[in-house]
């Protein structure tokens, strides 16, 4: 069984689960992973705490993680980007897997066909402003198109904060603005490194933006299902 700890937002914690189902390859209800979903958005903001200005999530991930593998699950995902700059001390309080989001990522811009280049990354400000991407996507061959902090907050923090607030149009149309602009500086693929804005990209519809878009919450997904090894139903075919 699968355990998700989710609620980081809300509404990325749900649809992590409906994409899972929906990129399985199966033929029958019962060929579907197992899934305990803990969906908390009482966690504490992790951008905030990351940046020194809130409480630190890592005693609520912790509870929950740790009630995830009480439960009987044998992996966990976090599918909130953010809260990975606690990895380390997350992986140490289980025993079971806890599958890392970028790496997910990674696996999934190369399996795109993009072996390297220049990337553009949308987040949120804690993210876009630490090493969380930017040593994973070096270590890989690939660099971060630079965002000044003008940029975070037109380019990133303006989708995110719609869909917190449950403003989709405005969310949909936010992002799409966001990739274009990455696209025109050059680009080679922008990464939603943030799982709010997946939920974006859903309301605009997966086909009208000029260039690969590799969703953190799909390739999470992805990793999950690799982890069991269950086969994956091309993202495309949906």
């Amino acid at each position: 069984m699968l355990g998700v700890l989710g609620g980081m937002g809300p509404a990325a914690g749900a649809y992590f689960a409906y994409r899972l189902a929906l990129l399985t390859d199966v033929g029958s209800d019962q060929e579907h992973l197992p899934v305990l979903l803990v969906n908390d958005p009482q966690i504490p903001d992790r951008s905030d705490a990351v940046l020194g200005r809130g409480t630190s999530p890592l005693p609520a991930m912790r509870k929950g993680l740790q009630f995830l593998e009480a439960s009987g699950c044998s992996c966990a995902v976090i599918p909130c980007n953010t809260a990975h700059h606690w990895y380390p001390e997350l992986a140490m309080c289980v025993k079971m897997p806890l599958i890392h989001i970028v790496s997910s990522v990674v696996e999934r811009l190369r399996a795109c066909g993009i072996p390297g280049g220049r990337v553009g990354l949308l987040g949120t400000p804690a993210t876009v402003h630490s090493s969380l991407y930017r040593d994973a996507l070096a270590q890989a061959g690939y660099a971060v198109l630079p965002l000044s902090e003008d940029d975070v907050q037109r380019l990133c923090v303006r989708p995110i904060k719609a869909v917190k607030q449950n403003r989709l149009p405005q969310a949909s149309a936010a992002l799409a603005h966001s990739v274009r602009v990455l696209h025109d500086r050059g680009a080679a693929a922008v990464i939603l490194g943030c799982t709010e804005l997946p939920v974006a990209l859903a309301a605009l519809g997966r086909g009208p933006l000029d260039l690969p878009v590799v969703d953190s919450i799909d390739s999470l997904a992805v990793g999950a299902l690799r982890h069991f090894g269950l086969n994956v139903k091309p993202a495309n075919a949906l």
